[in-house]
């Protein structure tokens, strides 16, 4: 992964995005020597998005199963026959 000092964000920043949209490769930002951001592609970070979502409903359906909260696949059918009329 590329890094970049944020006063090279500051002067360079439509080459940066130029070379992000071309490359897809993150950009960590640094700031006093610090991580400050990433400088990621609007696909990329959308894609991201949907897969935090996905593996979020994936903990959510598990810690269902856990604590017992479970319906038969007769009854999860009749309830989603509601939604999908």
């Amino acid at each position: 992964m590329r890094t970049e000092l944020v006063t090279t964000l500051k002067r360079k920043a439509t080459e940066l995005l130029a070379e992000l949209s071309r490359d897809r490769k993150p950009i960590l930002i640094t700031q006093h020597g610090l991580p400050s951001a990433y400088l990621v592609d609007v696909e990329s970070y959308e894609s991201l998005q949907n897969r935090l979502k996905l593996l979020e409903g994936i903990a959510r359906g598990e810690r269902a199963l856990e604590e017992g909260r479970t319906v038969s696949h007769a009854e999860a059918k009749r309830r989603l026959g509601r939604w999908l009329k």
